[in-house]
Formats: C-alpha cells, sequence, structure tokens
C-alpha cells in the first residue's frame, strides 16, 4: 500500500476544509454582489442635479464590493489553504490545531462582517444618491443613524480581526518552515 503524498494532519484537513467552503461561498457571493452592482447602477442617473453626485461618486462604493469580496473571501482563504499544503510539502513542522482554530475561527466573521459593512455603505450611498441627497458629508454623516462610534468601532474590529488572523497565519508558517536542528 502506498502513503498518500498528499496526506495532512486531520485538523490541518479541517482547516483546509473550512477555507475552501469558504471561499467557495464567497465565490458564489462575490458574483451576486457583482451582478447586484450592475443591476443597481443601471437605475442612477448619468446626469447628477445641479451640485449634485457624480455618477462614479454614487456608484463607487458599491461597485468595489465585488473586488474585495473575490480578493478576501476567495484569493486569500485559497492561498492559506495552499500553503497550508506547501509548508507540508517543504517538511515544516505541524502548526497546532489551537492556532488553525484561531486562525478560521477569527479570519472568516472578520470578512464575512467586512463584506455586510461593504455592502451596506455601498447601497446607502447609491440609495441616498438617487432619492436626491446631493452632499456627501450628509450621506457618510447619515451611516449607522449618524453614530460615527459604531461605524468605526464596526470597521476597526473587522479590520483588526481579519489582521490579527492573517499575522498568527503568517507567524505559525514562518516558525513551521524553520531549518529543522540535526
Amino acid at each position: 500500500m502506498v502513503d498518500n503524498p498528499l496526506a495532512l494532519p486531520t485538523h490541518y484537513t479541517v482547516a483546509v476544509r473550512t477555507l475552501l467552503r469558504f471561499g467557495l461561498i464567497m465565490l458564489v457571493v462575490g458574483l451576486l454582489s457583482g451582478i447586484a452592482f450592475q443591476e443597481s447602477s443601471k437605475k442612477m442617473s448619468l446626469t447628477p442635479p445641479i451640485g449634485g453626485l457624480s455618477h462614479m461618486d454614487a456608484i463607487l462604493p458599491l461597485a468595489l464590493v465585488h473586488g474585495h469580496i473575490l480578493v478576501i473571501g476567495v484569493l486569500f482563504p485559497f492561498a492559506m489553504a495552499a500553503v497550508l499544503y506547501l509548508s507540508q510539502a517543504c517538511d515544516g513542522s505541524e502548526i497546532s490545531e489551537r492556532a488553525l482554530r484561531w486562525i478560521t475561527t477569527v479570519y472568516i466573521p472578520s470578512v464575512a462582517v467586512s463584506v455586510l459593512l461593504m455592502l451596506y455603505k455601498g447601497y446607502h450611498v447609491l440609495l441616498s444618491a438617487r432619492a436626491g441627497v446631493a452632499d456627501m458629508r450628509q450621506i457618510d454623516s447619515e451611516l449607522f443613524a449618524g453614530s460615527s462610534m459604531l461605524r468605526h468601532g464596526l470597521y476597526g474590529l473587522s479590520h483588526t480581526g481579519m489582521g490579527i488572523a492573517l499575522c498568527i497565519f503568517a507567524w505559525c508558517v514562518w516558525r513551521s518552515l524553520r531549518t529543522k536542528s540535526r
């Protein structure tokens, strides 16, 4: 019987499956967000009212969602899964189950919250512009019912969570690739 050269420790398999499933779900979400953006922006007039927002100003926050989802929700998780395989193929030491659980349980919810925040902001700006609000400062100040503390707190937590998870991941992989003593 030949050993499977791609065999991973059980906790690696769990982390890789989690990252791949999340990436596949986010691929669908990303594609749907692109379609939703196209359909939503069609109804926005190309000629702004006097003193109003330009077409680009009104649709840009929503236009950026599609690309962000594909990068942070698809490419990063797929790359993280690939790096776990490659670190084992390079005879790296095992990353602990606890560290991999930390990475997936912090990164995935942080990305989900970031995506929801981007969708909320994008549609808020677009719908406000379609309703005739011409001042971007007014539109911006009305986000989260005017609570800048809530807004900054949510954005800060989601971005910090992603950053911490990616730093933990990079640090764990770096440590696992140390030259083994002879």
